[in-house]
């Protein structure tokens, strides 16, 4: 039992679940409510879930001595749970299912698999000492899914401009608050990243500005966050109290964290850090159930 919670905590299988329902939501807003096939469901879901656990097992064998020193308990290869072994023997497994099975899916949902998992790759071997630029591609990989998905509905390739644009504001909104999320990360880990050499915001504006940036993502998704309401264009969300009601308690969350980190000296990083990501579960619960609930 010990072993299968390791190897949980390893692949990160929470964000896959978050992914797929990310997906789910693009999927369904492109279809207008309509639901896709059970066997492009299966294979999106093994796309998401291959790629996203192999990748988080890749980022933690590289990890392991900055979290060594930042004493991440909370990895499994750090606590001795696992072996580095272990972590590239899923990476070597599951990474490339996870770009077959987006093949068969279409030709844009690979090329967009090829390439974020790409960019996966390179984040986890040469981006992690550039957290400038790799905070904004964790972002842009919490914001992709909902195109991935939105894309996964039709044959072939499809153009940008096919796609319905609330999706592409549902991705905005997720790529803000996972920046958000990201440089509060940064603070967090500033100890140790600063022994590797680590560039992330803290080093070049100081924590307490960091902190004041990752609240202002978080607001600027919040504000985003109101225009499916009401805006027409946006069809199913539109006048959707049901979405208003849960995006709202979202939101709460959001402003709360964000008040926080920009007016605390000391913000309780690792509380906000699980809050604000059970504020942005709930938003995707806001989104999915303003395609399945109209008013």
């Amino acid at each position: 039992m010990k072993k299968l919670k390791a190897v949980w905590q390893l692949m990160r299988l929470e964000h896959g679940v978050m992914i797929f329902i990310a997906i789910l939501i693009g999927a369904l807003v492109s279809l207008g409510g309509g639901f896709p096939s059970v066997k492009n469901l299966i294979l999106v879901f093994c796309t998401a879930l291959f790629l996203e656990a192999s990748t988080f097992a890749l980022n933690d064998y590289y990890d392991l001595e900055i979290d060594k020193r930042n004493k991440r308990l909370d990895r499994p290869l750090v606590r001795g749970d696992l072996k580095p072994k272990t972590a590239l023997l899923i990476f070597g497994i599951l990474f490339p299912l996870g770009i077959i099975c987006s093949f068969f899916v279409n030709l844009t949902c690979f090329v967009i698999a090829l390439v974020t998992a790409f960019f996966a790759v390179f984040y986890d071997t040469c981006l992690k000492k550039i957290k400038v630029v790799g905070n904004f591609y964790i972002a842009y990989t919490m914001a992709i899914p909902f195109v991935f998905g939105g894309v996964s509905v039709f044959d072939g390739f499809v153009l940008s401009f096919a796609v319905n644009p609330a999706i592409y504001v549902i991705a905005c909104i997720a790529f803000l608050a996972g920046s958000g999320r990201e440089i509060m990360k940064d603070v967090q880990d500033y100890v140790g990243d600063s022994v590797k050499g680590v560039k992330s915001f803290p080093r070049y504006i100081g924590s307490r500005w960091s902190n004041i940036v990752a609240g202002l993502f978080f607001l600027l998704a919040v504000v985003l966050s109101f225009l499916p309401f009401f805006m027409r264009v946006f069809d199913v969300y539109f006048l959707n109290y049901y979405y208003l009601f849960l995006v709202l308690l979202c939101d709460s969350m959001l402003i709360s964290t964000s008040f926080h980190l920009m007016f605390k000296k000391k913000p309780y990083l690792g509380f906000y850090r699980r809050f604000s990501l059970i504020a942005i579960f709930i938003g995707l619960i806001a989104f999915l159930a303003g395609v399945f609930i109209h008013t």
